[in-house]
Formats: C-alpha cells, structure tokens, sequence
C-alpha cells in the first residue's frame, strides 16, 4: 500500500510540475545550455580568482570585512547560479519540460 501512494505521488508530482513548468520554458536542446553553462563557468571563475587575487593583495594576512564583502558577494552569484542549474537539470531528468532532440554545442 505505501509503495503504491509513493508511486502515485511520484505521478502526481510529474504530472503537475509538467503542466506548470512546461508551459513557461522554451523547448531546450543541449545546444542551448551552451550560454548558461559558459555563464556558470564565468562565474566561478571569477570567484575563484577573486580568492586568488585576495590572497596576492594581503599577502597572507587575513582580508579587511570590505574584502571579504566582495569575495562573498562573487561567491552568492556562484552559487545562485549553480543552483539554478541543478533545478533545471532536475526539471529535464524528470522531464517536466520538453527537451529537442539536438547535437551537442559546438566547441568554441
């Protein structure tokens, strides 16, 4: 009995977040995530070389609260943006959205 209600809220689930997300998002092919995935890339770039750059300037000493501001502030976007891909990875895995049948990005 309880492994059927969890199949059936599984179903339910499915069926409701398709009809909410599916009509709100373009139909996506894995070309397309090419700009998102570049954009989260950026972002940690940027984070990670803050760190770096922070490590430079105080030359191992510990950074002013300005500092350390700015490090957490690339940090957020960072992680704001990797958490914002994993909820649209997890929309495709449980295809609450429809996906096009496409080539992989080009390298560039």
């Amino acid at each position: 009995m309880k492994n059927r209600m969890l199949i059936e809220l599984e179903r339910i689930r499915k069926e409701i977040n398709r009809e909410v997300i599916n009509p709100l998002v373009p139909e996506l092919a894995l070309a397309d995530l090419s700009p998102l995935l570049t954009m989260v890339a950026n972002a940690r770039a940027d984070y990670v070389k803050a760190l770096l750059d922070l490590a430079q300037a105080t030359e191992g000493e510990a950074p002013s609260i300005d500092q350390v501001h700015q490090l957490r502030d690339r940090r957020l976007i960072f992680e704001e943006l990797v958490t914002a891909t994993n909820a649209l990875e997890t929309v495709i895995q449980r295809e609450y959205m429809d996906v096009k049948d496409g080539q992989r990005p080009k390298a560039g």
